[in-house]
């Protein structure tokens, strides 16, 4: 088996970036809601949605969060990264058909404790729907 290896901490600019997008699905809340556990029923129950402030299903705001670990573990910094933190706003709902981009950019990098503070960011259209920031640490080709 090859070792994948993502970007280097001696690649990393402030101000890179990388994203990824994805159209959200029935299929991806159900399957979701199945391997987390989390049935609340505004995400499961188009009944039940309707009566809430949102007025049809949602998806879980956690596999929206979830984009932002595909840019992170497979694009920049990608494979062999470590994700030690991450804190999360939700700023907006994301429905079902909605296509949310993850959007990360680096915004300090720390090279001698090998760790890049990552600004992170999902929208719908031009709207924000999550947002925070993640702490990575990351490989050294010193190491």
């Amino acid at each position: 088996m090859s070792r994948q290896v993502g970007l280097y901490i001696e690649d990393l600019s402030e101000g890179q970036s990388a994203s990824f997008t994805k159209t959200v699905t029935e299929t991806d809340v159900v399957l979701f809601a199945g391997i987390s556990g989390d049935t609340n029923p505004v995400h499961v129950d188009a009944e039940f949605a309707k009566g809430t402030i949102f007025k049809e299903r949602i998806a879980h705001g956690m596999l929206t969060a979830g984009f932002i670990s595909t840019v992170l573990g497979t694009k920049m910094p990608g494979p062999g990264a470590i994700y030690l933190s991450q804190t999360l706003n939700f700023k907006a709902p994301v429905k079902i058909g909605d296509t949310v981009t993850a959007l990360c950019t680096v915004a300090t990098i720390k090279v001698e404790k090998r760790r890049a503070l990552i600004h992170c960011q999902c929208k719908v259209g031009d709207t924000v729907v999550v947002e925070g920031e993640a702490v990575i640490m990351v490989p050294s080709r010193k190491t």
